[in-house]
């Protein structure tokens, strides 16, 4: 009976410890948010100083998505996206019998695309994403031999750190190319005419008995290369050239892909990922009879990947003079009125918080609970009228060149697009069909708690930019760094598109006026 009287006690004195433990962590965990009849929920602003920064020329080698083709837009001017990659065998040290001969030389480089419908005969209609500018719109595409080798490492710093590669570095690439275009076929479409074709691949094979087969595959940039050329270069390789890749990327250093306007168009241009690309080359040669008759023909294939080394290539043209106006006479003191945020080699803005003297200091003071805190930006609708719109923003701590704490959420999603929704920076857009975007938000709640409640925080410079994918958060160095900025997200040079935004100038409409929104509770 003691026992078990003893136990009853610690059982109610635990229970009573749980409880007590649990209510406390309640109220901890309550305490940021909004409250009962003690509490009461404030909305304040705060001016913010925006202003511009042109990047230039950048770090663009190795990138996860890479731009290809030319694309007008109105309130920046047009940007032509080459590309330069190197080659990898698939299978170093191929064997190669007797009297090969090439039948076919086929480049592939997969779209991001979407299935829409099937239809009874088994063919399937696609969507093409991220294309810019008229869907079917013109370019001139050539692919050449490229002769500029593209270096693993930096011998100016000891071979210790990788090779960079700029956006600025075409004219490398252009006077360095070997013979003429390898992507010589006489249907235009493969050259003079190239646009991003969302008709599924569809390839047919024949099999001995007759048999027609057909293979079908995604939309893909799908060049029929010069055989003649594969033949001399691989096939008939001279000894040990094909034998490791070290050696192979001296001997074929690689393709580079020019765009050229095509006649009458101003193009168009998509988003690939070329390390998804490959050329494969059919050929048949003599299998010799293991009987001593005579030798049978077989088929064989060697497969290129386009897996090395790249380096994006952008070239800007027809500048839009209020873009370029605007972000030359940049004002760091009051802010500028708009803020022009473009991918590539473009530009980017810079934020300062609480920049009135004593402002940060006096909000500390006042003992505030933080619900909430946003930046929202509008669109300028007028500028961008005509343009496509970046699907994102980000915003991160330009200081020290590395993401936000809001930017490390929990939250998920299935489409990468919108992961990390919490930190936003997603697009608003009117609601009807085909609506243009009024607004982009960018939540900083955490960021601004601990600016408030730790006295010691720094109050860091924010940038800003356009982002082609908000999970990647990495940098790349500019090849002239200025007094505000060395680097650029990286995922910001991936994109080819821009914003103009509204800046938080006291001379911009109110309800345009980019303001730093606080949401708090504070005891009565």
């Amino acid at each position: 009976m003691y026992n078990i009287s003893f136990f009853k006690k610690m059982l109610v004195l635990t229970s009573i410890v749980l409880l007590y433990s649990c209510d406390k962590d309640y109220n901890a965990i309550g305490g940021d948010l909004i409250g009962d009849n003690h509490f009461s929920l404030t909305q304040s602003t705060f001016s913010v100083v925006a202003y511009n920064q042109k990047v230039g020329p950048i770090e663009s080698n190795n990138l996860a998505v890479n731009a290809l083709g030319m694309y007008k837009n109105p309130a920046f001017g047009t940007t032509s996206a080459n590309f330069a990659t190197q080659l990898i065998l698939a299978t170093p040290n191929p064997t190669i019998g007797a009297n090969a001969v090439i039948d076919s030389v086929y480049l592939s480089v997969p779209y991001y695309s979407t299935l829409k419908s099937t239809n009874t005969d088994g063919s399937h209609v696609y969507e093409l994403d991220s294309i810019y500018g008229a869907g079917t719109a013109k370019i001139k595409l050539s692919v050449f031999e490229s002769g500029y080798f593209m270096r693993d490492l930096d011998p100016i710093g000891g071979f210790k750190e990788s090779q960079k590669y700029f956006t600025d570095q075409k004219a490398d690439f252009e006077n360095a190319k070997v013979g003429s275009r390898l992507n010589n076929n006489a249907n235009l479409s493969q050259n003079d005419a190239f646009f991003f074709d969302p008709k599924e691949i569809v390839e047919a094979t024949k099999d001995d008995a007759g048999k027609v087969t057909n293979t079908r595959s995604v939309p893909a940039m799908r060049l029929k290369l010069d055989a003649e050329f594969f033949k001399n270069k691989i096939i008939n390789a001279p000894a040990g050239k094909l034998a490791t890749n070290e050696v192979f990327k001296e001997y074929f250093r690689g393709l580079y892909f020019k765009v050229e306007k095509g006649e009458g168009s101003d193009g168009s241009m998509a988003m690939l990922n070329f390390k998804l690309g490959k050329i494969t080359i059919k050929y048949k040669e003599d299998l010799a009879s293991t009987t001593g008759g005579a030798a049978t023909r077989v088929e064989k294939s060697i497969v290129l990947n386009l897996s090395g080394n790249t380096v994006s290539l952008l070239e800007e043209s027809d500048v839009n003079t209020a873009y370029t106006s605007t972000v030359a006479a940049s004002d760091a003191s009051l802010g500028d009125e708009k803020l022009y945020l473009k991918g590539g080699e473009g530009s980017l803005a810079i934020l300062d918080l609480f920049s009135i003297a004593g402002e940060l200091e006096e909000v500390r003071s006042n003992d505030w609970l933080i619900n909430e805190a946003n930046l929202v930006f509008h669109i300028d609708a007028g500028a961008m009228a005509n343009s496509h719109e970046p699907n994102r923003i980000y915003l991160y701590d330009l200081t020290n060149n590395r993401p936000l704490v809001d930017y490390f959420d929990s939250s998920t999603n299935s489409d990468p697009k919108k992961s990390k929704m919490v930190f936003d920076g997603i697009i608003n857009k009117e609601v009807v069909a085909n609506g243009r975007g009024l607004t982009y938000k960018i939540r900083i709640t955490n960021h601004i708690r601990n600016l408030i409640n730790n006295a010691d925080s720094t109050n860091v410079k924010l940038g800003l930019v356009v982002t082609e994918d908000i999970n990647t958060s990495t940098s790349s160095k500019m090849r002239t760094p200025n007094a505000f900025i060395s680097q650029a997200p990286k995922a910001s040079v991936m994109s080819p598109l821009g914003t103009v935004l509204f800046g938080g100038k006291s001379t911009v409409p109110q309800d345009k006026r980019l303001k730093l929104e606080i949401f708090y509770t504070k005891p009565n």
